[in-house]
């Protein structure tokens, strides 16, 4: 009896040698289908990993610099002179947009208020409000830009169990048909149905987990920098602030309007 087992088991277990690519190469259509789609998935989200950990890395290195500089620096025209040593910084995009709009709402305030003794309080509250508005833009665009393609790897690692689970139930279905084919529940039977549902769960497994992990370092370190960001806002509104008091401090707003930013 074992004499006879031993030949039907090693025949059996031919193929099933530990190599991949001879499982892949042995399993039906749809499974080698299914392998193709986990394939897609995981170069994709191989792909987005990359470049959000580059993009974010250059990200932090960068603004970490812009913020020293801006601690440096006392006037802002200055550090606006050096915005392009920081590109890659989220806080650049955001100081230019609030330097443009405050550097606008006190060349238009001075214009209007020209000959008085001083701007009143109703226009620096518009001032600040202009300012505050136009930071939100350009923060909340920012803040979108750091989150991009990250629903990637969420629907990455959302999906593609349920494909290699798809994969799993196709592979035991197999092996079920070879038992009623052969009418026996021999290894021989029922190994090429259970290889594809193993090779198929892997893959699933193999897009999945890389893509979950991903998601979660990644989004911890846009969040970093989304928080950066939020605090910037609030410090260039702060400076926005005491620009424009230093502006009414001026005997005049025709001198007022000779202030440097």
């Amino acid at each position: 009896m074992t004499m006879l087992a031993t030949p039907v088991l090693a025949a059996a277990t031919a193929g099933y040698g530990g190599d991949v690519l001879r499982l892949i190469a042995d399993s039906g259509a749809l499974v080698k289908f299914v392998l193709l789609i986990l394939l897609g998935f995981s170069v994709l989200s191989w792909a987005v990993i990359i470049e959000r950990y580059r993009g974010l890395r250059r990200a932090e290195e960068q603004t970490a610099r812009f913020l020293r500089a801006l601690d440096e620096e006392k006037r802002l025209a200055d550090l606006r002179e050096r915005c392009s040593r920081f590109a890659r910084s989220p806080l650049v995009p955001i100081f230019m947009a609030g330097f443009r709009e405050l550097t606008s709402a006190i060349t238009e305030s001075v214009n209007r208020f020209r000959g008085n003794p001083g701007m009143p309080d109703e226009a620096r509250d518009r001032i600040l409000e202009r300012v505050r508005r136009r930071l939100e833009e350009a923060a909340a665009a920012e803040a979108d830009h750091l989150d991009r393609h990250l629903g990637i790897l969420a629907t990455t690692g959302t999906v593609t169990p349920f494909i290699g689970l798809f994969g799993t139930v196709w592979g035991i279905m197999n092996a079920f048909q070879g038992i009623g084919i052969t009418g026996s529940a021999s290894l021989a039977a029922v190994a090429p149905g259970i290889s594809e549902a193993l090779v198929a769960t892997a893959a699933g497994l193999f897009a999945a987990i890389p893509a979950v992990i991903g998601y979660n370092v990644l989004l911890a370190r846009a969040r970093r920098l989304g928080g950066r960001i939020d605090r910037f806002v609030l410090h260039f509104a702060s400076i926005a602030e005491s620009q424009i008091e230093a502006g009414r401090t001026a005997s005049a707003v025709a001198e007022a309007a000779k202030i440097r930013l």
